[in-house]
């Protein structure tokens, strides 16, 4: 077949799939026209998370399953802006690595919404200026973000979704490398490039600022200033990248957290994971006593982080996260022992528990 017949045949295929698409945005309207008339939330983490389950058990390639992913997120997004655009509150400004995790998630159909601090992101959405919002809540290498695990206890949103981004790092500047005198980024971009900056930019000052997109824009303004950020915030702010992939492992993982107004449902099946925080009293085993009721009801636990409640001296707040959701009977058996020894527990979201790359 000569390249011409070729073209021809992947014309005829655009158009059926042009065709096919508009069909599925119509459907897809008309579910959120009911939607509406329920008063149901137009974004549902868990159909969206069946859906895309569905089709990677249904795809015989060779489309690899990211890439598949990635076309429907983009149809998914187009639909639910022709329903209603969502505005997606995140830590700003523009280009941060914050900012990509809630394009992945949401798509590009939606109202994009930057914040200054990540308490704004939290106040955004408790107003309704935002539909949701977008914060960090842990990285890989550098651990846990006290400033989101601090605002879950304090907030009355829950968490509705989970999105996790590689990152890359990358020295930015319009200075040489021997004339960068003061580095800028947040605190752990800085942390997660320790070894890298030890080793190649020894005498420079490190300065921290809330975000990297700011970092940049620091940079390119600050004689022998440099950041520490992603490619496209160099692209967007027009500085260079000196140096790329800086980060101090290659698996550098950083976990976004999604915030609503409204619960997550249930995708079932052992799919949803649920976090919770809890206080103990200061007693021998209080801590082993408060994980036991999980332990004996077969409820795996993902992570355990302890966070000062800043409410007195050496008073501890106790972060966990395990599989299932708050609606299992396994948990909700849990909590109800947790609570008649525990001075306070809460129910920070259930959400699914997928999306790990």
């Amino acid at each position: 077949m000569d390249l011409d017949s070729l073209r021809q045949q992947i014309d005829a295929v655009d158009r059926e799939i042009l065709e096919r698409l508009n069909a599925r945005v119509r459907l897809a309207t008309a579910v959120g026209q009911l939607k509406q008339q329920q008063n149901a939330p137009i974004y549902v983490p868990s159909r969206e998370e069946e859906v895309y389950a569905r089709l990677a058990a249904a795809n015989p390639g060779p489309l690899a399953p990211d890439a598949l992913r990635a076309i429907y997120r983009e149809i998914i997004s187009a639909s639910l802006a022709l329903q209603r655009q969502l505005s997606i509150a995140f830590l700003g400004p523009e280009a941060t690595f914050t900012h990509q995790a809630a394009l992945k998630n949401f798509g590009s159909g939606v109202r994009t919404h930057p914040c200054a601090t990540i308490p704004d992101v939290f106040t955004a959405v408790e107003r309704g200026e935002a539909d949701y919002g977008v914060v960090p809540i842990e990285n890989s290498t550098e651990g846990a973000v006290f400033h989101s695990l601090d605002m879950l206890v304090e907030t009355e949103l829950k968490i509705v979704a989970q999105v996790f981004l590689p990152i890359e790092h990358c020295l930015i500047s319009r200075e040489p490398s021997e004339k960068i005198t003061t580095v800028f980024s947040r605190e752990q971009a800085i942390g997660q490039c320790r070894d890298w900056l030890r080793r190649n930019l020894p005498a420079a000052q490190m300065a921290e600022v809330h975000s990297t997109a700011a970092a940049v824009c620091l940079a390119r303004d600050t004689p022998g200033g440099a950041a520490i950020a992603s490619r496209l915030a160099a692209e967007l702010y027009g500085v260079p990248v000196l140096t790329a992939g800086i980060q101090d492992r290659a698996d550098n993982v950083t976990r976004f957290l999604v915030l609503g107004r409204t619960p997550s449902s249930p995708l079932g099946q052992g799919r949803d994971k649920t976090s919770l925080v809890f206080s103990l009293h200061d007693r021998p085993g209080a801590l082993l006593s408060a994980l036991e009721p999980f332990a004996s009801r077969n409820v795996n636990l993902a992570k355990i982080e302890s966070r000062p409640s800043r409410q007195k001296a050496w008073h501890y707040y106790f972060f966990i996260d395990c599989i299932g959701h708050w609606q299992d009977q396994a948990i909700q058996e849990a909590v109800a022992v947790l609570q008649k020894s525990c001075p306070f527990i809460k129910w920070l979201g259930s959400y699914p528990n997928t999306g790990q790359d």
